[in-house]
């Protein structure tokens, strides 16, 4: 790979002051000579004294890092006597270093009497005729108030015109270029009188062809001359001076090509830039970043210096991720020292992404064809671009993040306005042309239709945030209200995946202006969704409402879609529900059997049927047909599906629940959508809870909150409480009681609760945590209201909320007995009318738990026999530990032995610890030492620890596994720095090891 390079290298004579006194001369790079002077040149540089001894001390030039063994081949060449002359030729691409090896070798070969000249090409000098060769002497042989008579005498004096501007009338126009280079060459050879010449030529490829030629005269004349010639040649573009710098070179005896630097010479100048010792992979990363290039190198270390960084792997990870002033300065400094045609050209190429064919290049940067061509060259050769035939690219990564951030706003925008016209008019793909609309000007012709079909297409590949920023910049251009509102409709439903406030305000202007029926339905339903998310439930059944009304007698398929989502969300709130509970028993699904309605209509249905409480199979059949395009069909995220969810568990369908919220949230994160995969998650946690999965319920509870909350979803609304809700009934099971209670204080859930009805289980989770705090009256209060809310709603079936169970063991334990009995009967009663096992095995439990003694016991063997054959094992392993327990107390004690390490293990399997720690302490009663459960290692992560730990033992990236559980970046790192804690890790190398220890 060729590298670039750029250095701020003087256009005329370099400094190259001796290392100590002595009888050598060396010229200045203002042309004033040092050391023991001939008489008659001593007099005329008093001046130059003066000046110079208030010069700093000379430091000698540093030996290049990395460059050591080329420096030690130069000397060795140079210093060799077997040979008065030699020449040396390092060749390398541009930020090799090949400048400061010329001056490293400088210092190493020069001796007593030697003297140094010295020049450098540029590109914007390689017109004038011999620029190189009056940079090296013209300064030389002009002293103040004299005359050069030693310097020019004899056939040198022919230079005179050239070097003193006149003489004797003469001037360097007048005299044949034949007459100057002998001038020249003799000037050389007297500079030989007491010592080498020594010539140094950097950028051989920018030299002036009259240079080029005298160059070529003396190196064929060097013959038996005391002379050395080190000269550089870097990457050039094509041209009249080719084939003359193509002579000179022949003539060079010796070449050297300086490559890349290695592994060992980067870490060594990491170390010495940084103050520390690098790691291999930053050491790695960093000749990856810039091909190993030097110049490149000790830029892109300046910059990390001074901002601190230290060189390990994470440093790493970060080189080529965000921009770096300090190396784009240099890059583009590099780039315009090839010409504006090179300068417009890459910042062409920046805007179309970093690769473009050359017709588009030239278009973009406004050059012909050939000049693109010509300035492409030129770079490629430098080693910053690549040229594959078909397109063209930036060669190192660093280059193409570095010089991006160079380019001035205002003008990149006018490059994408071009991009943009020139891909539009080749009918190129929508989305590589809306790209560079969405960073150009205002006003390019077709820019709206444009971003708005990039919108679009975006939108259903579930590219959400590209949909977001296309239909926010079309916006922003002249159009009119039609599209004004199928735009703000569009950009609404997608903000429901970023930030839910932002998509309320736009659904709103939206459905105010559009007049299609369709897209005004489509708008009413996700703003209501939005403002239910938000918990300003008046407000989204007014939109359904109207909504619904108005499209009555035009559309009556989409009016009773819309009030499908007006029923059922009046239904939850108690000030509504009576008003709609006629309408709501008046529907059919034959109402819209075929349309777009039916599917919603059914899951509204099947809690209509769960509220009659007779028959769980056509609750289970209406769920089925409601979820059958999954809980959010074609991209329909009504909260109604939620409730088909809701009514599978409560008719004992939980596994088939279960099956469609896993469906749901592999979806969501699939489409990108944040609150929908909210929704799915938080469906699956209450599923979850109900089959007795603590722990997974636990981790879909976290998540869900993470996930509202990076979308503007506070804690108090509807959905965060449904999820803190599940999540403090996880902790209580899993006997985190000041867990719980923390977040029952957070969510502003200890006082009165509003009728909504994600509130009655609240009511459930808060009065069980009260009763593992002690407080047992205090949740006798919270099931009774909780029963008390649910039979005003007609929702009193067994299956809804287990309410009556729990406030007859609270009465129990106050010692009201007959009120226990009574809840207890009730609940087995209304189970064995609805017919769910799982709900009957449940009732037994309370009610054997309740009457104690010897029926209390067979009541309880019912229970665990019913409940061991249905998935509910949270219920099992509760009714299996009772069941030990008195068991043990009634002397059976083969038996409570057995049911105790069940209940143990499933206990243990599924995180119920409070079951499983009461299970252990009652075999330890009768004399067993079962294992204790480890609370240390992986089991010591929460769920949500061990989610983000899983992902980044993958291999993923910190920022792709919060893309992937759609949590912010710091959200990731706080859970992977606390896995490594309680897993004694260092970092990511042995996350898969430690996850996969075995307790």
């Amino acid at each position: 790979m060729t590298l670039p390079h750029t250095a701020l290298k003087p256009a005329h004579l370099t400094v190259l002051a001796p290392r100590e006194p002595g009888s050598h001369r060396t010229v200045r790079r203002d042309g004033e000579e040092r050391g023991p002077q001939p008489p008659h040149l001593r007099r005329d540089l008093r001046h130059a004294d003066a000046v110079e001894a208030e010069q700093p001390p000379h430091r000698p030039a540093p030996i290049p890092t990395g460059r050591e063994r080329e420096l030690e081949a130069i000397t060795k060449l140079c210093s060799a006597r077997s040979s008065p002359s030699t020449s040396v030729l390092v060749q390398g691409d541009a930020g090799s270093g090949k400048s400061g090896l010329l001056r490293a070798a400088v210092e190493e070969i020069r001796g007593e009497g030697d003297t140094v000249v010295s020049a450098s090409g540029d590109a914007l000098e390689s017109g004038f005729a011999f620029g190189l060769v009056r940079q090296m002497f013209e300064h030389l042989v002009r002293a103040e108030g004299g005359s050069p008579h030693a310097l020019l005498s004899g056939q040198a004096a022919a230079a005179a015109p050239l070097l003193l501007g006149t003489a004797g009338g003469e001037s360097a126009e007048d005299l044949p270029v034949e007459e100057l280079l002998r001038g020249l060459y003799w000037l050389a050879v007297n500079l030989t009188t007491t010592g080498r010449l020594i010539i140094v030529v950097d950028d051989l490829q920018w030299a002036d062809r009259d240079s080029l030629r005298w160059l070529h005269f003396l190196l064929r004349r060097a013959g038996n001359l005391p002379l050395v010639v080190l000269a550089s040649l870097g990457p050039e573009p094509a041209g009249e001076g080719a084939e003359t710098t193509g002579a000179v070179m022949r003539l060079l005896r010796h070449q050297l090509v300086l490559r890349p630097l290695d592994d060992e010479a980067v870490a060594a100048l990491a170390e010495n830039a940084l103050g520390a010792a690098a790691d291999a992979s930053f050491s790695a990363a960093c000749r990856a970043a810039t091909g190993g290039n030097p110049f490149l190198l000790r830029a892109l270390l300046r910059t990390l210096r001074a901002a601190g960084a230290v060189p390990d792997a994470r440093t790493a990870g970060e080189l080529t991720r965000d921009p770096l002033p300090g190396v784009g300065r240099a890059v583009q400094g590099l780039i315009t020292s090839f010409g504006p045609d090179a300068l417009a050209a890459a910042r062409a190429l920046v805007v179309l992404g970093g690769s473009a064919d050359v017709l588009l290049l030239s278009g973009v940067a406004e050059l012909g064809e050939g000049a693109t061509r010509d300035a492409v060259h030129g770079l490629v050769r430098a080693g910053l671009m690549t040229d594959t035939g078909e397109s063209v690219g930036f060669a190192i990564p660093l280059v193409a993040t570095a010089f991006a951030d160079e380019v001035a706003p205002s003008l990149r925008h006018e490059l994408h306005a071009r991009a943009a016209r020139l891909l539009l008019a080749q009918d190129a793909p929508l989305e590589e042309v809306a790209a560079h609309l969405l960073h150009a000007p205002l006003g390019v012709p077709g820019a709206a239709e444009v971003l708005h079909s990039a919108a679009t297409q975006a939108a259903q590949g579930f590219r959400v945030t590209e949909a977001v920023a296309l239909m926010r910049r079309a916006l922003r251009e002249g159009v009119d209200d039609d599209r004004r509102a199928t735009l703000l409709t569009g950009l609404g439903r997608a903000e429901l995946a970023t930030s839910v406030p932002d998509a309320v305000r736009h659904l709103e202007r939206g459905l105010e202006l559009s007049r299609d029926a369709t897209e005004r339905t489509v708008a009413a339903r996700a703003l209501s969704q939005a403002l239910f998310t938000l918990d300003r439930y008046p407000e989204g059944l007014a939109v359904l409402r109207s909504t619904s009304e108005t499209l009555r007698q035009v559309d009556a398929v989409n009016a009773l879609r819309l009030e499908v989502d007006f029923l059922y969300g009046s239904a939850s709130m108690p000030a509504s529900a009576p008003a709609v509970l006629p309408r709501l028993q008046e529907l059919r699904l034959s109402d819209a059997e075929g349309s777009g309605a039916e599917r919603p209509l059914a899951a509204l249905l099947a809690l209509r049927t769960l509220m009659a409480g007779e028959d769980p199979d056509e609750v289970v059949a209406l769920a089925r047909r409601a979820l059958s395009g999954g809980l959010h069909p074609g991209g329909d995220d009504s909260l109604v599906y939620l409730g088909a969810i809701h009514a599978l568990g409560a008719a004992g369908q939980s596994e088939l629940a279960l099956s469609y919220a896993d469906s749901a949230v592999d979806e969501a994160r699939a489409q990108g959508s944040a609150l929908t995969y909210a929704f799915a998650l938080s469906a699956r946690a209450a599923v979850r809870l109900r089959l007795g999965h603590v722990q997974e319920c636990r981790a879909d509870a976290e998540a869900t909150l993470e996930v509202l909350g990076e979308i503007g979803v506070g804690r108090d609304c509807a959905r965060s409480v449904a999820a803190t809700a599940a999540l403090m009934d996880a902790l209580a099971k899993q006997g985190d009681v000041e867990g719980a209670a923390v977040l029952l204080e957070k969510g502003w859930l200890g006082g009165d609760l509003s009728g909504h009805w994600v509130n009655d289980y609240v009511l459930l989770a808060r009065g069980r945590l009260r009763m593992a705090q002690g407080r047992t009256r205090e949740a006798l209060a919270d099931f009774l209201l909780c029963g008390h809310r649910t039979s005003a709603r007609k929702l009193p079936g067994a299956g809804v909320l287990a309410w009556r169970p729990e406030a007859a063991l609270a009465h129990a334990a106050l010692g009201e007995r007959d009120a226990a009995l009574a809840l207890a009967r009730e609940e087995l009663a209304r189970a064995r009318r609805w017919g769910v096992p799982e709900f009957e095995g449940v009732a037994l439990r309370t009610l054997g738990l309740v009457t104690g003694g010897a029926e209390g016991l067979a009541l309880l063997r019912e229970a665990v026999e019913i409940l061991e054959g249905t998935p509910g094992k949270y219920y099992h392993a509760q009714a299996a530990a009772d069941l030990g327990a008195l068991a043990r107390t009634a002397g059976e004690l083969p038996e409570a032995r057995i049911h105790l390490q069940q209940a143990a293990g499933i206990a243990h399997q599924i995180g119920a610890t409070v079951v499983a720690e009461a299970a252990l302490a009652e075999l330890r009663a009768l004399g067993y030492r079962p294992r204790t459960r480890a609370f240390s290692g992986v089991e010591a992560l929460t769920p949500a620890e061990r989610r983000v730990a899983d992902l980044a033992a993958q291999g993923m990236t910190n920022r792709a596994v919060a893309e992937h559980l759609f949590v912010g970046l710091r959200t990731v790192e706080v859970h992977l720095t606390n896995a490594y804690r309680k897993l004694d890790i260092d970092g990511r190398p042995g996350l898969a090891r430690a996850l996969a220890r075995t307790d």
